[in-house]
């Protein structure tokens, strides 16, 4: 299964996610393959940094494009080996270079199930851009589902509420409708606006907010620092608990499925 992790405004957690929850899989010894769709490739940067744009995702799009199989390289997260699809600043050309017709927004989902079976079978979590563009389309037109990091702050829930109307514009496209979760991040239990900002999006998107919340944490923004994910950084802390916990929900709840 794909999972597309998306909200049209940076820092919300985006990367944070996709990180912890690719190495909760590897924890659970399920292989999966990370996607860098951000040109400020930071996932990339804390995984298996590149240089040159053709070593990347971007190399993916063109006349030319290379393989998955050619551009993916194996990182260490967990007890299980994974994946990365590298990210590169040069992504940010593509709307420039390829334009928004339907062959460039297929070029992801393309790559990937052009991959042998057995990569074929195994999870992928994709980074989007934190815009609304062709990069965070090759994203969303490539996933299965959506989850929507969305910090305890005015300016993400809005960021959370356009993504919701863009989603359902591209139904009549996509022929179906995009399945989706919102998970709160950077919760403070001592913020009366964190409370409120749930109860809002609790009454607007039902079961589709997540139960879980992830709670703001030093080890969660430090982590990053010292190129490792929560579980490597500090196994102990609230943020492993609730990164663990969020993948236990996805999974149980069948929204996810490795």
């Amino acid at each position: 299964m794909r999972l597309a992790v998306f909200n049209q405004k940076g820092g919300v957690g985006k990367t944070t996610t996709v990180l912890n929850l690719a190495a909760g899989l590897a924890r659970r010894h399920v292989a999966p393959l990370a996607v860098d769709l951000d040109s400020q490739a930071h996932l990339t940067g804390i995984l298996a940094p590149v240089d040159q744009a053709e070593a990347s995702a971007f190399a993916l799009f063109g006349d030319a494009p290379r393989s998955i199989a050619e551009l993916a390289r194996d990182v260490a997260l967990g007890d299980s080996p994974a994946a990365l699809l590298p990210g590169h600043i040069d992504l940010m050309r593509i709307d420039s270079l390829y334009g928004k017709g339907p062959r460039v927004l297929m070029t992801l989902r393309a790559a990937l199930e052009s991959a042998p079976p057995e990569a074929r079978a195994r999870p992928v979590l994709i980074d989007c851009c934190p815009m609304l563009g062709v990069l965070s389309l090759v994203g969303v037109f490539a996933a299965d589902r959506v989850l929507v990091p969305v910090s305890t702050d005015y300016l993400a829930v809005r960021g959370a509420l356009a993504l919701e109307h863009t989603l359902k514009a591209l139904e009549p496209v996509l022929k179906r409708r995009v399945e989706r979760r919102y998970v709160l991040t950077r919760f403070d239990t001592r913020r009366r606006m964190a409370h409120r900002i749930e109860t809002e999006l609790r009454e607007r998107f039902g079961a589709e907010l997540c139960e879980t919340r992830i709670a703001e944490s030093v080890a969660l923004a430090e982590s990053p620092f010292h190129g490792r994910d929560i579980f490597a950084h500090a196994p102990a802390s609230r943020g492993a608990q609730d990164y663990a916990q969020l993948l236990e929900e996805l999974l149980a709840s069948g929204f996810f499925e490795v």
